[in-house]
């Protein structure tokens, strides 16, 4: 439905920061291309946008939670280690930890004379039975003598710790011994000589398993630290559930804040979690399944991802991706299994278990604080139900042979229970109808930047009514991509137009992989990149940054006039600045060619005055010296967003659009003097 207001704006000097000053003309820029862009900005051209449009997907790929957004320091922090012999199969039960393992990566301190260290099943947590074993051989006098400092083990942390001056660290840890026990804590460099916090746990009594918590403040900086537990006492100590948080995590809900802040610079709609694959398993026992995953930490048993080749303890949880959408005002999409992994599939005659574990799923979410599954969560401090509104029936599974006769078992129970909930099919209906009901369909798209540009018109000719199409992955990818370049991101923002210009068709849309750890590099590209201390942002996560206010902005009516046509693409909105509270129209435009394009703007239906007060926008754009540019830690800023004034504007206007650029323009509009109308009004208005 169209919106019920006209749109008549004039155009005002743009008032927010700008990085530099220029004229952008046509003057003295050598381009042999040209093209006409014209912008009906009235209210017959006008819709709306979803305000879900754009959003993030998070998955656990790259060490993206484990070792990144989630803030834990401690590496292996249920001191368990995944044997080959976990991933056979014993009779109903898909194996378990034995005993001795490896602690990888924590490790020991002083040699076999002075210490042995291993493992046994003697934890006092049901569902995790490993605990470490230290046998001090040595002691502070007689004839063993132990090194200066003692002897123990340490853990490295996810390649470093990052340990910063003046910032406070919370380490719980569980520890046991027959006798009186006197254990260093310490946090040092990465060779263990500098000392950056430092404590000592000296009890009498511990001769059952015992909880010990220390804040730890740090006099010194290093992001390659290390978690050191000493003892120069002649015994036998037993530690378990070691953890290490520091204090200042985003409002102490576990996230690590600057990571976190990028996320929210995004103004993401909704957020898409736990993947992906990682949400199948390359076999069904390897799975996410969310109820082994919330209560304390100390009880969650942790799962290895087969698909992506790590373990993970799950401090990042079910409870803690429904916190993170609410602290990031976005919209949780919850994908889970249906009994269906990359290896093995549940028959549809043997699944109705499976069903009932995502039922309780939205009751834990959803559900009365005194339900069953709701009282858990209230217990976890969210008495509130969280705002789960939409849920994936599984992940690239359109194929599998019990998809649709899983799907259909899941969508009817759901439906049953919560009407309200969108479900979103596996299967692909931008093409041709889906043969089962559906609120939403996965559309997934990995490929060159030349073919995912060129697939911006791919929903042109989709469905307008039934099921939405959800773009819940999309990147370039292969040797257009490198690392992450700014020919990646030109490909994207191509795309990107398209599903802004066909959302009638489209609900949603979301780029993958979110996050990459420098380290563990999984997957190529990423949109952050990350270590224990530092961070940046590749082209693709700025290319996103030009589509953040497209999110519930109005729709206008434009067309491209070029010759080539097939380099260039562009778009216009109307959007509300939350920070001025103004309202601005933004024309975004790629220049996909190699070639600089003088491009003519043309705006109509602005109002009746509007010719007498357009004196000023601003021309943002994300280009470099070369396609294949890249950002890095030692050029974090070399592609991004570059923002200058354009002085003298009009409804008919000039401007020069760099070849290979991705390009916005946006103007401050405000209501005619003989205009009535409401803009905030127009702009929140339904279609």
């Amino acid at each position: 439905m169209e919106s019920r207001h006209s749109i008549h704006h004039v155009l005002l000097l743009v008032l927010f920061g700008l990085s530099a000053l220029c004229q952008c003309s046509a003057t003295g820029v050598e381009a042999n291309q040209t093209a006409v862009l014209l912008v009906n900005a009235s209210e017959a051209s006008a819709r709306r946008i979803p305000d879900t449009l754009f959003g993030i997907f998070f998955e656990e790929i790259n060490h993206a939670g484990a070792g990144g957004l989630w803030a834990e320091l401690v590496n292996n922090r249920v001191l368990f280690y995944l044997s080959a012999s976990f991933l056979e199969t014993s009779g109903f039960e898909g194996g378990g930890p034995n005993v001795p393992s490896n602690i990888d990566p924590w490790s020991i301190i002083g040699d076999e004379s002075k210490v042995i260290v291993s493992t046994d099943r003697s934890s006092c947590f049901d569902r995790n039975k490993i605990a470490v074993q230290v046998q001090v051989l040595c002691d502070h006098t007689g004839a063993n003598i132990c090194p200066d400092g003692g002897v123990g083990i340490y853990n490295p942390g996810f390649w470093g710790m990052n340990i910063e001056q003046g910032k406070s660290y919370k380490l719980v840890l569980y520890v046991r011994s027959e006798e009186s026990v006197n254990v260093s804590v310490a946090l040092t460099g990465s060779n263990g000589l500098q000392k950056l916090a430092a404590a000592n746990i000296v009890a009498a009594d511990v001769s059952s398993w015992t909880k010990v918590e220390i804040l730890l403040e740090a006099t010194g900086t290093d992001p390659n630290s290390r978690l050191e537990l000493r003892s120069s006492k002649k015994g036998v100590i037993w530690f378990d559930q070691v953890s290490l948080m520091p204090t200042d995590t985003y409002k102490g809900h576990g996230f690590r804040k600057d990571l976190f802040g990028m996320l929210k610079d995004l103004k993401p709609a909704f957020i898409r979690f736990p993947g992906g694959c990682f949400v199948e398993g390359d076999w069904l026992r390897n799975a996410f399944r969310w109820k082994e995953t919330i209560g304390q930490w100390e009880e969650r048993p942790g799962h290895f991802g087969d698909v992506w080749n790590y373990w993970t303890d799950d401090g990042l949880g079910h409870f803690e991706f429904l916190q993170l959408a609410e602290d990031l005002d976005s919209l949780p999409v919850w994908v889970f299994n249906n009994g269906v992994s990359h290896h093995d599939q549940v028959d549809t005659s043997s699944i109705l278990p499976f069903v009932q574990e995502i039922l309780d799923g939205l009751e834990f979410a959803r559900g009365d604080p005194t339900s069953t599954w709701g009282s858990i969560r209230a217990k976890m401090g969210h008495p509130e139900p969280f705002d789960l509104r939409y849920v994936a029936i599984g992940n690239e599974d359109c194929g599998k042979t019990q998809y649709r006769g899983n799907y259909l078992k899941f969508y009817t129970a759901i439906k049953d229970k919560y009407p309200d909930i969108k479900i979103i099919s596996n299967c692909d209906g931008s093409t041709r109808p889906l043969d089962h009901p559906a609120d939403l369909y996965d559309f997934h798209i990995y490929s060159s930047a030349s073919s995912v540009f060129s697939n911006a018109r791919h929903f042109d000719s989709a469905p307008r009514r039934g099921p939405k199409a959800f773009v819940s992955e999309y990147a370039v990818t292969g040797n257009d991509a490198g690392k992450g370049s700014l020919l990646a991101a030109l490909g994207e923002a191509g795309f990107l137009i398209g599903v802004e210009k066909n959302s009638e068709a489209i609900e949603m849309a979301s780029y993958a992989p979110l996050f990459v750890n420098d380290n563990d590099r999984r997957w190529n590209p990423d949109a952050i990149v990350f270590t224990s201390s530092q961070m940046y942002g590749t082209p693709s996560y700025w290319m996103q940054h030009f589509f953040k206010e497209s999110n519930g902005a109005t729709l206008l009516s434009s067309s491209l006039q070029a010759n080539p046509s097939n380099s260039l693409i562009a778009s216009a909105i109307t959007w509300r600045n939350s920070l001025d509270n103004n309202d601005y129209l933004r024309i975004k435009v790629v220049n996909f060619g190699t070639t600089a394009v003088i491009t003519k703007i043309s705006l109509t239906g602005l109002g009746q005055n509007s010719l007498e007060t357009l004196f000023g926008a601003v021309m943002t754009e994300l280009t470099s010296n070369n396609v294949m540019d890249e950002n890095s830690f030692r050029e974090p800023n070399k592609v991004i967003p570059v923002k200058t004034q354009v002085e003298k504007v009009s409804d008919n206007m000039d401007v020069v659009l760099a070849p290979r650029s991705l390009n916005s323009i946006d103007f401050l509009l405000r209501k005619s003097i003989n205009n009535n109308v409401d803009t905030a009004s127009v702009l929140k208005s339904s279609c």
